[in-house]
């Protein structure tokens, strides 16, 4: 399993936009490319991380190469104008996975 770690810098006053456009989006990215989903969290210096998982390295490339582009126009739409700065932090190979996950009517 290989994860990818995002940050991201939200104009003020545009958060609840931004985590709307980002749960829509992923769903789409989810669907299109294989991924096993996201988590967004919120950083205390008031940025957004995200934990993305995926069946492997290469099926993440596979979307990276396409700039993640899905079905969704109006969240990618969103999710980009919402955007100040944006990064991965990290690309990392799972080695355990002591998560609890959830059941097979996700989400």
């Amino acid at each position: 399993m290989f994860i990818a770690v995002y940050r991201w810098m939200v104009k003020p006053g545009m958060e609840d936009r931004f985590v709307k456009a980002w749960h829509r989006g992923t769903l789409s990215i989810t669907r299109i490319y294989g991924s096993f989903g996201s988590r967004m969290h919120r950083n205390e210096d008031g940025s957004f991380i995200g934990y993305a998982q995926w069946p492997s390295r290469a099926a993440w490339e596979v979307a990276e190469r396409n700039h993640f582009k899905h079905d969704d126009e109006e969240a990618a739409r969103d999710f980009q104008e919402s955007l100040e700065e944006h990064g991965t932090l990290y690309l990392m190979e799972v080695l355990d996975d002591l998560l609890l996950h959830r059941g097979k009517d996700w989400p």
